[in-house]
Parts: C-alpha cells; structure tokens; sequence
C-alpha cells in the first residue's frame, strides 16, 4: 500500500502467508471489524432515535469507534514511530478531535466507514495478487517417478533434477523436463494463452503446469519444483512489481507532500477561524478539512489497476514486469519487429536446389550438408533436414561473414553466400530466390559453382493479420533484420510493412531503435537473445516466446510466453485500457478533492457526509481499477487468419532447377 495511504499495516506477512490470499469478503479482518461495528454503530442510532438512555447510546457509539478504530489506529501510530504519515494520520486526527467536540457517533461513522474502504482495498489487491500467483496452482498435488525399477508417487518438492516422471493422459506436468519417451498433445494454454494443443515427443522439452493430452510420456526432470519455469516466471514478475511508472510516480509524488500540507491547512483553519468566530464551529471545520483533502483514493488510484492488469495480463501468456512496464506498453506508437522469430516461425526449410550443368540436386545437398554436419544454425538445419544422407567433411573451417570450407572425398568444398562466392550462370536463379524471400547458398566443388540452395523461414500465418491490426490501431510498423535487402523486402511485402532495414548487426539495430525514439515512444519485439542490445535500447522490450527462456523472461521488460503473435496485438490492447483507466482514476480522485474541500470549509458538508462520499469514491476508484483485470482470450486459432500472398513455393512443393 502507498505510503501517502498510510492505512494498512506495513508489517511483513509471517512465512508462507504472502501465498495465502484472502478469497472471500469475511476473510478480510477490516471487513469483518466493520461489520461489528456497523451492527453497534446501528444500536447506538436505534436507541438514539428511540429515546433510550444517553449513557447507552454512547457507549455503542464508543464500542463501535473502538472496534472501527482498531482497524488503521495501531498501523497508523507505528508508522508515527517511523516518522511516516498518512491518510491513517488525518483520520485518527479526525476521529479524536470529533470525539473531543462530544460526536462520538460522527467518529464511529468515519470509522465504521473508513474500515470498509480499506477491507475493501485489501480484498481487491489481494485477489489480483492471486490471478498471478494462482499459476503456481497449476502444480499438481503429487508427481509419479521411477525410482529403483518402480513407480513411486511423492510430492512436487521432493523431485530432483535427472528424476524420470511419468505422466499420464490428463495430468499436469509437476515441473520442467525432457520427454525421454512417448508422444502426445500438450496443452499449455494456461501459461501460454494459447489453445491449440502442441504436439511434443521425444527430445522435446516441457513445461510446469502443462496438461498431457492422450499418450504415456516419460520425462527426464531438469529442474526443481522451487526452480521451474512458472516458479521463476512468479518470482520475477513479482521482484518487478516494485518498479513504478510515469502515473503511479505522479499520484506518488502528489498525495505524499498532501497529506502534511493538508494537517498544516487544518490547523491554520482552526485557528484563524477561532480568532474571528465560533472556535467550535471552525475546529470542526477543520477536521472535515481534514478529512475531504484526504489522498487515500489518489493514492490507491494507480497501483489497484497495475497489479489488476498485470496479474490478468500473465493469465494470457503475457508477463508484464512492473507498473513501469505496463505504462510504457500502453504509451508505445512505433514497433519494431525483428524479422526472424518474430515474424517468421523460426523453422526454415529447403524450398528450391538449383544446379549446374550435370551437378544433381542430391550432389548439391550433400555437398552442403557435409560442410554444414556440425553447425547449430537453423540455415543448417534445413539443409541437413533435405540433404538424404549426410557425411561430415573435414577440415572445416568457418570464414566469419562468409560461410564454410572443408575437403570431402578428396575434393575441396565451399559454401557461402553470394559475393563471396560468384553466383556466376546461377545469377539470375539466385536473385529470383532472394526475391522471393529465402536465403540463398551457393556450393562450390574444387572451384567451381554447382549449384544453389534456397532456404525460407516461412512467415507466421497470423503474421499479416497482426501487422494489420497494429496499424489500424494507430501504429508505426518498422522491420528489423539481419538478412539481406531483397529477403527482408519480399517478406515485408508479404506481412504488409512498408517500412524495412536490412543487413544490420545487433549494433545496428539498437542504434536504429535509438532514433526511431526521438520520434515516438518505441517497443523492440524480438527473441530476448540475439535482439539484447535492441531490447534494451527501446523504451519496451518485448520478447517473443520467452516460455522456458531465462535470458529473455530477463531482459525483457514483456515477455509474450507463447508463439502465437497476436498475443502482441492483445498486450498493446489490453496495456492501453490499463493505461486510460490510470488516468480516470487520478483524475476523479482530484476531481474530489478539489470539490469537497471548499464543500467543507464553508460547512455545507458535515463530517459524516465529507467520510461517506469520500470513502464511496475510494471504493469507485478501487472497482474502477480492477476493471483492468478484464481480459479476452484470443479465439481458438483454428480460425483463419489472413492468408499470406501466394506465389512462392513451400517446404512441401520444393523445386529444382537447373543450369546449362
């Protein structure tokens, strides 16, 4: 809680409570001292208005003050202790001096009142509090592993890295693993946001929280149940809260000077006015003062609708660190879009082999393959993929920038991109290849060209539909690469970005997003790894399917979890709304107080009704707040989304052709 509210305790939670949320109303302690008191504060009025006796009516007056009082008065004087005050200090300034004036019942009322505002301040924090930590829930409660020939069924915590659990048709993952064996469909929408099962097997790995689908699959553990992938998401996103943005700064930065400024205007109004008039009349104004210009609901205003927005945010599979984050996310106009990865599915693919005289496609795969037998690239891993058998060639070396060198079979090999070597009678091939959108190899053998290969990574499906809808929502679109000119032209030209930067090293690229900021407030997309330097550089770094990537979950300021793209669209979408509700928020809040001041000072609002329209206002600012933690899931990505131009050819129909 801020500390210009100054309402709630600021006393740490005892071990393990912080996980335990309140779920339900009467769980709140405010809230249920309220209701005690409301019950007393009821009886003291009921035997008022009857004619009871007077002692009695007091003294259901003061055990409802003290029962309200017990909610924000002991927090309140040890934040005194620690020289901190707060909207706490104006109501409990308020209360004894309305109760020094003989209104034991209007201090019962602002209590009975003020314990409301803040039980109901605490529910609604703690219920976003829970939509975040609530992904530790999707935990099972027992996991079943092979231990000595047998399986076993222990807790989560009791696994241990090289365990091998197994996990039946619609059980949960119980931490992160390697699938050793068995085949099925995972569903990880509840951490991806997407709700398409991903078919995995062996070799793949997987994650805490997932639902196996139809088959058996042994999994290799590889991390601990305190050290999985949604233990570290939780933590992070938690450890990031604490970073502020431009509003809740404001709102910071305007209720804490407010409330001493406030104290010092209550006790200059009660002293001139009881220098020129009735000093009961102008004391008792000043404790309505008191009470009017309290910023409580200013200073809840901000940090209900971050965590709000943040905690339904990871619902979706979109980790937003800090209010600081998720303003910049709602104040970004220009978006950068890193091309492979982001834009493409990251799985390229031999689309056409073209050769030379009487060199084969085969010869040429195979050529290439040998050379490219020991790389990790992805450009490798197409090769290798299409090439029918591979035989590793020897005396590899890599020519940085160029390609490779190596002798298979008593002749020397060469592979490389065009400009190093000459594409020379496959000139026109190669350029028809680039423009097209792939990346073309050229493969010499002992000095001379036979032949060429095109590999594409294909651009994502809902790609186009992506970009369409940033830029009808008002946005700049820019692409990012490191590929050549007419590679990133022609796959612009088929996600609809006019606007592309090519041949351009990580260096490049943040340098780039430097002045593409001196425009408008810019957002990086990219894989958190390569696209360091850039992430950093931009006022958001978004990282694109972070799950189960340490580096980019922590460079990034957002990580979009899944794959699917659109969950971009719906974070720009969703950190607007937040954004725009920040700002209602601070306004009413200052709307109020500018209004009920005057209201007070000129007597035409008493106490009572200065505490009911206050705190009435605290709770709009509270349920106004939490409406950021609406969200709606994208639809079932079984539905078509706008299909890219066609006209090139696929993986599935890859061509060959020749040379004389």
């Amino acid at each position: 809680m801020s500390d210009a509210c100054g309402c709630g305790s600021d006393e740490d939670r005892p071990g393990g409570q912080a996980e335990h949320e309140p779920e339900r109303l009467w769980e709140i302690r405010e809230l249920r001292a309220a209701a005690v008191t409301g019950v007393m504060l009821a009886a003291g009025y009921i035997t008022g208005w009857s004619g009871g006796p007077r002692p009695v009516e007091i003294g259901l007056y003061g055990l409802a003050l003290a029962i309200g009082a017990y909610t924000f008065v002991p927090s309140t004087l040890r934040r005194l202790l620690k020289g901190k005050i707060g909207v706490g200090t104006l109501m409990t300034i308020a209360a004894i001096g309305a109760v020094l004036l003989g209104e034991v019942g209007e201090a019962a009322m602002l209590a009975f009142l003020f314990s409301i505002s803040e039980g109901l301040e605490e529910y609604s924090l703690a219920r976003t509090r829970r939509g975040l930590r609530a992904l530790l829930s999707l935990v099972p409660d027992e996991a079943t592993v092979i231990r000595g020939g047998t399986e076993t069924v222990i807790a989560p915590t009791d696994l241990q890295v090289g365990d091998m659990m197994v996990v039946r048709p619609g059980e949960r993952l119980a931490t992160d693993g390697v699938i050793r064996q068995g085949r099925s469909a995972l569903d990880t929408s509840a951490i991806t946001g997407e709700s398409v099962p991903v078919e995995a097997g062996p070799g793949a790995e997987v994650f805490a929280g997932s639902i196996n689908g139809t088959g058996v699959l042994h999994i290799e553990v590889t991390s601990t149940a305190a050290d999985n992938s949604l233990a570290r998401i939780v933590a992070i996103v938690e450890a990031e809260q604490s970073r502020k943005g431009a509003s809740e700064r404001l709102a910071d930065r305007i209720a804490k000077p407010l409330v001493p400024a406030v104290m010092i205007a209550g006790a200059a109004i009660a002293v001139v006015g009881s220098i020129f008039g009735d000093p009961l009349v102008w004391i008792e104004r000043a404790l309505v003062v008191l009470v009017a210009a309290s910023p409580c609901a200013l200073a809840i205003s901000v940090p209900v609708t971050v965590v709000a927005a943040i905690g339904a945010a990871s619902k979706l599979g979109v980790l937003v660190k800090g209010g600081a984050a998720l303003e910049a996310l709602g104040a970004v106009r220009t978006v950068a879009l890193d091309k492979t990865g982001t834009l493409t599915a990251n799985k390229p693919a031999v689309i056409e082999v073209a050769t030379v005289g009487a060199a084969t496609a085969a010869q040429v795969l195979a050529a290439a393959a040998a050379l490219e037998a020991r790389s990790e690239h992805p450009l490798a891993a197409a090769i290798l993929a299409a090439a029918d058998a591979v035989v590793p060639a020897d005396n590899v070396q890599a020519v940085t920038g160029a390609g490779l060198t190596g002798d298979l079979g008593g002749r020397h090999l060469r592979l490389g991109r065009p400009g190093w070597l000459d594409a020379g009678p496959l000139a026109a091939q190669v350029a028809a290849m680039q423009a097209g959108g792939a990346t073309a190899v050229l493969i010499e053998e002992d000095g001379a060209l036979i032949g060429a290969i095109a590999v594409r990574d294909e651009l994502r499906p809902e790609a186009r539909e992506v970009v369409q809808t940033l830029r009808r929502d008002g946005y700049e679109i820019v692409m990012l690469t490191g590929d050549n000119a007419a590679t990133a032209a022609a796959l612009a030209r088929q996600a609809g970005i006019d606007t592309v930067h090519a041949d351009l090293r990580p260096e490049d690229k943040a340098h780039l997003i430097s002045q593409l900021r001196q425009h408008n407030p810019t957002a990086m997309v990219g894989d958190g790894v390569n696209d360091a330097p850039a992430l950093a550089t931009a006022d958001l770094g978004i990282a694109m399917g972070a799950m189960g990537t340490d580096v980019a979950i922590e460079t990034a300021d957002v990580a979009l979890m899944g794959e699917d793209l659109r969950h971009l669209t719906q974070a720009f979408r969703h950190a607007r709304r937040a954004r725009s509700i920040m700002l209602q928020n601070i306004g009413l809040s200052l709307a109020l107080i500018s209004v009920l001041i005057p209201l007070a000072l000129t007597g035409l609002l008493g106490l009572a009704a200065v505490v009911a329209i206050h705190e009435l206002a605290e709770i709009v600012v509270i349920a106004n707040g939490v409406r950021a933690a609406r969200t709606k899931a994208i639809g079932d990505t079984s539905s078509k989304p706008e299909p890219i131009p066609t006209g090139w050819p696929t993986p599935r129909n890859q061509k060959t052709t020749a040379a004389s």
